[in-house]
């Protein structure tokens, strides 16, 4: 399971704040925290208006760099601003994101055509996101065919066909696993990842719904998720999920993580 760590995005409130405030030390706490709960990556997100975004993520990422070597997840909208601040980056890590819409792919796609970067495809185009799986098929099928023309395989892609909100179409989680199975048996090495809270948005006790959506999303074909780390209760439910559909060879890391105390 690939963990990107989704604790340094602007959009949430405390974090928000935090930029506002250019609390240095508390990006570098965020940063250090999530980096030894285990994620394998850190997404960098300024959640701001478009005027100051290049200049909140070259601060960020100044000092998340300075104090963790984990490898940056880049998030913008805007394919310019992503152009504009790759450079800033150390090491290879993953675009986020592109997808259907606009000139994205034609912008990101050369940029990390002879590099080790992987980026995440948003299943979306013109039209908005989709309420059909076969239509996400459809979109993701694109996207994965269009990297292969700049040599971007797809082991370096990363598919996000963006379940939509539970409450309003009551089979999200149906559509999205039913993508993810297709997508998969289509582009057998191609990743795929999700954040976890649209689905829950306007439910009663969203973290339960959540967690549930993790299992039953792993059990699809799922490998990735953009999630908090620190949160033991996440971070035990992919462990279970993990040990239950045969990934975690004699249950060693989810016995470990319970003697450690992480679970």
């Amino acid at each position: 399971m690939i963990i990107i760590g989704e604790k340094l995005n602007g959009a949430i409130p405390s974090v928000k704040q935090i930029i506002d405030e250019r609390d240095e030390a508390a990006i570098r706490a965020l940063a250090r925290a999530q980096k030894e709960a285990g994620a394998d990556y850190l997404d960098v997100c300024a959640g701001t208006d478009p005027g100051r975004e290049s200049a909140v993520l070259r601060w960020m990422l100044e000092i998340i760099q300075d104090e963790v070597d984990t490898p940056i997840c880049i998030d913008s909208p805007d394919p310019d601003v992503l152009t504009a601040i790759l450079p800033e980056i150390k090491r290879a890590g993953i675009v986020n994101s592109v997808s259907g819409e606009g000139c994205k792919c034609g912008i990101i796609y050369p940029l990390i055509a002879d590099s080790e970067w992987k980026v995440i495809a948003l299943t979306c185009d013109d039209r908005g996101v989709p309420g059909d799986a076969e239509t996400r098929v459809g979109i993701g099928s694109f996207l994965i065919e269009e990297a292969a023309k700049h040599g971007i395989g797809q082991n370096r892609i990363f598919i996000d066909p963006l379940v939509l909100t539970l409450s309003a179409v009551n089979n999200a989680m149906i559509d999205f696993m039913e993508a993810v199975r297709r997508l998969r048996a289509l582009y057998p090495s191609v990743h795929f990842t999700s954040g976890l809270s649209n689905i829950s948005y306007g439910m009663p006790r969203r973290k339960l719904i959540n967690r549930n959506f993790l299992a039953y999303a792993l059990m699809a074909g799922m490998d990735s998720a953009i999630v908090d780390p620190t949160d033991k209760e996440i971070y035990a439910t992919i462990l279970a999920a993990e040990v239950l559909l045969g990934k975690d060879k004699h249950c060693r890391a989810y016995n470990t993580a319970y003697r450690k105390g992480r679970i």
